[in-house]
């Protein structure tokens, strides 16, 4: 059966959740990324249910929950987006986001203003096919995981190609359908989401190490979506395939892990402040119910289980720490302190 984690002592203090599930305005729409300004607003991508569906727009918040509007829209032309996977900002703050249905990264000025769109679809050095996660180094290199080349290319922020690294495989350096992308502290590190790990390369694409194998148990993974580093080393990995966050440290072991602890966000509440009828009917419903008899799947537990990770693809701390959830299933957001 699916093991029970008891969230007391996950070396994380939860804070609270962000989100409302809406198709417009204050709130996200199977959300997939998130990133974060230099001011610690939250930048939430939106993918959407379906390619060329309304709903999808990124949308501009902060973790105390202000809303300050959305931009970005469904279509082909500058400054729109069928099928967005992953966003991330260069140092000045410039919005990219990549779509794996185009097979192109669009860019918008910090203000949300579209500003150029790069990127064809191919397998050549330099072309895109099913690209789903980006990321800048500190020389605002940006690094795009080729989701269906199995590769990792690297450019300049204006879509320049500089290098590529990995091919399909299993073996060290190798990947197969990498997902999360993220590069930070001189190092590259990919979700690789078909093998069951996550890799750590240099920015020159020199494979440094793995972390992870297949499975359910404390250290396992079963097809990640998204990594992220702290200052001190440690590897925080969205575990998607387990509906949890596992955190490593600097020499890849575990440490802890985490299904989420999730509360109604401010936006909940206020709708349902404004639904007295919804508010009633949701008093009496059964939030956390002990499904341990009737599932052997983390993802059909987290379906049952509001508090729960359901869909966490992506992972993110901003610059005291915190540490970021996202979770498309439920349109939100759960964050984190640690205490280790």
């Amino acid at each position: 059966m699916v093991s029970k984690i008891d969230s007391t002592t996950t070396g994380l203090t939860y804070s609270h959740t962000v989100g409302l599930a809406t198709m417009i305005g204050r709130g996200f729409y199977f959300p997939v990324d998130l990133a974060i300004t230099s001011e610690e607003n939250m930048l939430v991508l939106s993918r959407s249910l379906e390619i060329f569906a309304y709903g999808t727009r990124v949308t501009v918040c902060n973790a105390d929950s202000e809303f300050f509007g959305t931009f970005g829209n469904p279509g082909t032309e500058n400054g729109q987006f069928m099928w967005p996977s992953g966003i991330a900002l260069d140092s000045e703050d410039n919005v990219y986001v990549v779509d794996d249905h185009l097979h192109r990264v669009v860019v918008f000025g910090r203000d949300g203003e579209p500003l150029k769109t790069w990127g064809i679809k191919g397998n050549a050095q330099g072309e895109l096919y099913g690209p789903c996660s980006i990321a800048f180094d500190s020389s605002d290199n940006a690094y795009v995981s080729d989701h269906l080349n199995h590769r990792i290319q690297k450019f300049t922020r204006d879509g320049e190609f500089i290098l590529e690294f990995g091919r399909k495989g299993d073996l060290p350096g190798e990947l197969d359908l990498p997902w999360g992308v993220s590069a930070q502290h001189g190092s590259i590190w990919i979700a690789d989401w078909g093998n069951d790990r996550v890799q750590e390369f240099s920015e020159t694409g020199e494979f440094i190490k793995s972390i992870g194998t297949s499975g359910r148990r404390d250290g396992e993974m079963i097809q990640p979506s998204s990594v992220a580093v702290d200052t001190d080393g440690n590897v925080y990995v969205c575990d998607w395939g387990n509906e949890r966050l596992q955190i490593f440290d600097a020499n890849g072991n575990f440490i802890t892990k985490e299904r989420g602890r999730a509360t109604d966000s401010k936006w909940a509440k206020d709708y349902l402040e404004s639904n007295v009828e919804e508010a009633e009917a949701r008093k009496t419903a059964q939030l956390e119910p002990d499904v341990s008899w009737l599932v052997d799947d983390p993802h059909e537990e987290s379906s049952y289980v509001e508090k729960y990770f359901w869909g966490p693809t992506a992972v993110l701390l901003d610059k005291s720490g915190r540490i970021y959830v996202n979770e498309s299933n439920r349109h939100r957001i759960q964050i984190f302190n640690r205490n280790f």
